[in-house]
């Protein structure tokens, strides 16, 4: 793990010399005769190591006066994966930054979220990142403006109001401030392919990623498990319907060699932040595969499979609860018979919506929906329709919190307290909702398979003893376990 790289700065200019991709997002370099800042990898001639510092965030860089290099374009590197790893203050702080609290709800909002002043969070994130809250939510709405100054035709005043911007005035003065440029030239200098028009109200961007990315299990898993009138694979994209804070959205995201083209339709523009940030969780595409698979690589009886496919990601979810609901439904039963329940439960409480171009119908219900069903009216047996109604009835009441700033193991331990939660069901959730990269399942019937025919202990107690070895990178282990079954669940759809 590379946390607080920026503080060694041998290691770091290392990394700036090698020009080494593996390290963009994790910290920026800036020149302190140029006052611009670099991702690692960037191609020109590298500083002279007098003249580089370094920053643990593009924030840091902006506060301290830099303006981000015209070549590598810092901004639109992958995330750092350090904040999908660890589930202390900051990084949580972190995930909730980067799905628009600040922008929707100010600091107290971030602060309450996470149950400590404002004063507390201010000084944690200054001492970790070198910038407070606001500039980080600054930061990230350069980026957003910059995406879509880029990639697409908008008019610049609906560019501001989608970044976040209050006022067209803030959004050209901090472009100007973060890039050199104004938002006119930013778009006329835009690399690659000018932008081109689209359907009214759709946009189509690149989600960049750390290499290697193996897109079978990440979008098999999502294509196999899709809850019809939710989720479809069509023309070889992954389609759901997202709830978001403003209204509700459409996105179709499609595996390219170099990066996930995202194609999203949106009823407000104001959720493009946190629809692309949600999209980005979903894929896990702030993942540091190297890191993982070098650990993962280290068991000999993991190795071979690692280096079969190296690159696998964790399937996640843009919608915690969601999750937590449709994994419930999944207790004891097939992967088919899961979707039939999802479905009727959509069918029947889910808000419709229009999908010009496919076959999506509704969101999936929202946990008030689902708290006022008639539990008489579920038909699955007597004990999981307790178990489920009672989580929608604390999810409902906030008593259990899904939340990207949730504590994982306080999480999971109030899980573990509802009737019906065993630990699969509680693993899973911390998985592939919170996010946690070190759930595991040792009670999983296609890992203990796994397991047996790799000559690995089959039994949950004596493979979690072994499983110790692969922290904290367990949810990855299951990923490369789950592979060596035929399960559709596996191969990218055709």
């Amino acid at each position: 793990m590379q946390r607080g790289m920026h503080h060694d700065t041998e290691r770091c200019v290392r990394a700036v010399r090698s020009k080494d991709a593996r390290f963009d997002g994790w910290f920026f370099t800036a020149v302190l005769t140029t006052r611009i800042y670099c991702r690692p990898s960037c191609p020109v001639v590298p500083p002279k190591p007098r003249n580089m510092t370094f920053y643990p965030s593009a924030a840091a860089c902006q506060q301290a006066g830099f303006r981000a290099c015209k070549r590598c374009r810092p901004d639109t590197s992958p995330g750092s994966p350090e904040w999908n790893l660890r589930a202390d203050v900051t990084a949580r702080a972190m995930r909730l930054i980067a799905d628009g609290v600040v922008d929707r709800e100010g600091v107290p909002g971030l602060a309450a979220r996470l149950g400590y002043s404002t004063r507390q969070i201010e000084r944690q994130l200054r001492a970790e990142l070198g910038a407070g809250p606001l500039a980080l939510a600054r930061a990230q709405r350069a980026q957003t403006a910059r995406l879509l100054i880029e990639t697409t035709p908008l008019p610049m005043a609906d560019v501001a109001f989608a970044a976040g911007f209050s006022s067209v005035r803030t959004f050209n003065d901090t472009v100007r401030e973060v890039y050199a440029l104004s938002p006119s030239e930013l778009r006329s200098r835009a690399p690659g392919n000018r932008p081109t028009p689209t359907t009214p109200g759709t946009l189509s961007l690149r989600l960049p990623f750390r290499a290697p990315l193996n897109p079978d299990n990440l979008f098999g898993h999502l294509a196999a498990t899709a809850v019809p009138g939710v989720e479809e694979w069509r023309d070889g994209a992954y389609r759901r319907t997202l709830r978001l804070p403003h209204g509700h959205g459409i996105v179709a995201l499609t595996p390219r060699p170099d990066h996930i083209a995202c194609r999203l339709s949106l009823g407000d523009p104001r959720d493009l932040t946190v629809a692309i940030s949600r999209c980005r969780r979903l894929l896990d595409l702030d993942a540091d595969p190297v890191a993982v698979d070098d650990a993962l690589r280290a068991d000999p009886q993991l190795a071979p499979l690692v280096d079969k496919a190296p690159g696998r990601r964790v399937p996640r979810t843009v919608d915690e609860a969601e999750f937590a609901v449709r994994a419930v439904l999944g207790q004891q039963v097939s992967t088919a018979a899961a979707r039939t329940h999802a479905a009727r439960l959509v069918t029947a409480h889910g808000d419709p919506v229009d999908d010009p171009e496919g076959g999506l119908t509704h969101l999936f219900p929202s946990t008030g929906a689902l708290a006022a069903v008639d539990p008489e009216t579920l038909a699955m047996p007597r004990t999981r329709r307790t178990t489920l109604t009672t989580l929608v009835a604390r999810l409902a009441d906030g008593s259990v919190n899904l939340g990207v700033e949730c504590d994982w193991a306080e999480t999971r331990a109030r899980l573990l307290g509802l009737p019906g939660f065993g630990p699969w069901t509680a693993d899973v959730i911390a998985m592939r909702a919170l996010g946690d990269p070190d759930a595991f399942l040792p009670t999983d019937l296609g890992i203990r398979r796994a397991a047996g025919g790799l000559g690995l202990p089959s039994t949950p107690a004596a493979l979690t003893a072994r499983a110790a070895a692969w922290r904290p990178w367990r949810a990855y282990a299951v990923q490369y376990l789950w592979a060596t079954d035929d399960h559709p669940i596996n191969f990218l759809p055709v």
